[in-house]
């Protein structure tokens, strides 16, 4: 009688290999995000410069909660039924940035499509609390599509962050796989609604090793051009459990050199492409 083959994980290549979070920085930081039950997508979102970026004392926050209404086949963070809105959340998160004196923020959210505003009033009283408190810090705000209503892309626009990103994630054609509530072309729709009403700096990300050819990779970054997208990070796809689509390819630091390459030559301000990159990776480079 056949049964199924148990296969072992495959190893990750020496590229990927990342330093474990140490050091007094990352304790000291750790230690803030949990007195103050802050939620950030360094842990929830297992990326693995958790260590480096903690280490230098900067982070990623994600506000309206930990659990989201979406279930992206890709992604770390709990999907279920969100808790209630808390409203003490911007002063929390201002206050704790300036307690460890951040210079450049990024502000992530989970979806909240269980809301009538889709969480674009707290996204907007965190923007206006963290400048209120800390007036020399610059934001990034990488936020979801908010279904792709202007109504409620107006309201992040009206606070105007240094940067607004929105990832697009994968290429077109795996786009109802990877990103299953999502659309493609919904997000570029945000992407070029976002600079057309005049934000300073958009920007987009992209992960690799789901099954993509090269050929898509490109097509993509010229749709992302095409939005009048400012910057671009590109990064390969880490698998958070069993339960999450698996990792087709590990994509090697050549073929993640040749990406940037063609981003720059497309005219990308900036273009942030290596296996262990994020989109909130170096993310204080992006705003200048």
């Amino acid at each position: 009688m056949a049964t199924d083959s148990v296969f072992p994980p495959t190893p990750k290549p020496k590229w990927l290999r990342v330093k474990l979070p140490v050091g007094q920085k990352y304790t000291e930081l750790r230690g803030l995000v949990d007195k103050y039950k802050l939620n950030t997508i360094c842990a929830s979102g297992s990326c693995p410069n958790m260590g480096e970026c903690w280490g230098e004392g900067t982070a990623t926050f994600m506000i309206l909660g930990n659990i989201c209404t979406r279930s992206c086949g890709f992604c770390g963070v709990k999907t279920g039924r969100p808790e209630n809105v808390d409203w003490e959340e911007p002063e929390k998160v201002a206050r704790s940035i300036k307690i460890m004196n951040i210079k450049h923020a990024v502000i992530t959210s989970v979806d909240r499509d269980d809301l009538k505003d889709m969480g674009t009033i707290i996204w907007a009283e965190t923007v206006k609390a963290i400048r209120r408190m800390n007036p020399k810090t610059t934001l990034e705000t990488l936020i979801p599509d908010f279904q792709g209503s202007e109504k409620h892309l107006d309201k992040i626009i009206e606070v105007a962050p240094e940067v607004v990103s929105h990832n697009i994630e994968t290429v077109r054609r795996l786009t109802r796989e990877v990103r299953i509530q999502a659309k493609y072309d919904r997000s570029l729709a945000v992407l070029k609604y976002l600079k057309e009403q005049g934000l300073n700096r958009t920007k987009s990300g992209i992960m690799l090793g789901l099954g993509e050819t090269e050929e898509e990779v490109i097509q993509t970054l010229h749709d992302l051009k095409d939005a009048k997208v400012d910057v671009v990070t590109i990064g390969q796809y880490l698998q958070p459990s069993k339960k999450h689509l698996p990792v087709k390819e590990f994509i090697t630091p050549e073929q993640f050199a040749k990406y940037e390459k063609i981003g720059k030559e497309l005219g990308f301000i900036h273009v942030e492409s290596g296996p262990l990159v994020r989109s909130s990776y170096h993310a204080e480079k992006h705003i200048h």
